[in-house]
């Protein structure tokens, strides 16, 4: 709990924690799931509106919580209708959080960390460096902030769906991004599907069991490269957790019979990893693993070396891969006239990670696989 001088954040609390906070507080543990529910599913950001709880426990709660999300710093929409909100933190770092409206569904893209310290070498976030892991009300609060706006009477917009694929990577952040996954599946909170709530990671494989045993949510893995030799160029954590092991920990995280997929998250990238030879390469890799392949045209962003790659090479590439059975589609480019779109989240903090200094040995790492 708590230090009993700073005030309760009550965003920080999953339904467990509420309960036990209650239950010190001599109260009885529904209070918990009271409290729960007023947050998340009626959006109250006051104790004193919480009706059904008595007055005089009200008046404790006020002295001794807070409802405290992080400020709206701006907001901004695209042409396409994608909102991306920049979010400021008490330590005064921001982070960003992008909405993403579609006909049949609302996508809520959400960030676990200041930051990124694993330096993808294609992605923004990764080149800002990293600061610090979110907290739960941080994770949550997103949500609830987001919810909260996105109320509006004039124009209603449901969040229907939450990815993790934000800044940062959610898997080292694995405490509070648990207690945030509770609270956005819980019935007396936002009551998701399990189906539609997807948590993004680069392949740390020690949390990815430990996720699979605690919450049960969708896995997509930031793949991007069909070869361990460009993927630790491309995704530096290969090194230490290779292609083959990070297939079998996939294959693990599903049970037998389970219809769940995972979904592999693919960057195309001009002339880099988007050749048909290495299409065959990634069916190849995929080819006894329940999975979809997400193929992601890369979004560029200032500084960048990479380009996207072309329209032809994107569909031949799909169809390689569908002609060898996989299931393989390309994302639709949402909110990149704002900078909302994939890998170009970029918060606005201080970086306390040496990762600048790596981009000369980057781009001849690059230079040397594509050489090879």
């Amino acid at each position: 709990m708590a230090d009993k001088s700073t005030p309760l954040n009550l965003l920080d609390c999953d339904k467990e924690k509420l309960r036990a906070y209650f239950v010190e507080q001599g109260e009885k543990p529904f209070r918990g799931d009271q409290v729960l529910q007023w947050l998340h599913q009626y959006g109250c950001n006051d104790v004193m509106s919480m009706s059904n709880i008595s007055q005089s426990l009200r008046s404790r709660l006020a002295d001794t919580t807070t409802i405290h999300a992080p400020e709206t710093a701006f907001k901004q929409v695209s042409k396409d209708g994608t909102c991306k909100w920049l979010f400021r933190l008490d330590c005064g770092n921001c982070i960003e959080t992008v909405f993403i409206p579609e006909e049949n569904r609302g996508t809520l893209c959400i960030s676990s960390q200041v930051g990124c310290g694993f330096n993808c070498t294609f992605c923004a976030t990764g080149k800002q460096g990293f600061n610090r892991n979110l907290t739960v009300a941080e994770i949550i609060g997103q949500v609830f902030a987001a919810v909260r706006e996105l109320k509006s009477p004039e124009n209603p917009r449901p969040v229907t769906n939450i990815v993790l694929m934000g800044m940062g990577e959610p898997l080292l952040n694995t405490d509070n991004v648990i207690s945030a996954l509770r609270i956005m599946l819980d019935d007396l909170a936002y009551g998701l599907s399990k189906r539609r709530v997807t948590v993004s990671t680069t392949g740390l494989i020690p949390q990815m069991r430990r996720l699979r045993q605690e919450v049960d949510v969708a896995l997509a893995v930031s793949l991007h490269a069909p070869n361990d030799a460009l993927r630790d160029v491309l995704v530096p954590i290969n090194r230490k957790y290779p292609l083959a092991e990070l297939m079998q920990a996939c294959r693990d995280f599903y049970p037998p019979g389970s219809r769940q997929v995972v979904t592999f998250e693919y960057v195309m990238l001009q002339d880099v990893n988007d050749s048909l030879s290495q299409a065959k390469q990634l069916a190849r890799l995929l080819r006894d693993v329940p999975s979809k392949i997400n193929l992601i045209p890369f979004n560029p962003y200032p500084g960048t070396t990479y380009q996207c790659s072309t329209r032809e090479r994107l569909a031949d590439f799909q169809q390689c891969l569908m002609a060898a059975g996989l299931v393989a589609t390309i994302r639709k480019t949402r909110g990149d006239d704002i900078a909302a779109a994939c890998g170009q989240l970029v918060g606005d903090f201080a970086d306390k990670t040496p990762r600048r200094r790596l981009a000369a040995r980057i781009v001849s790492a690059v230079s040397e696989v594509q050489a090879a």
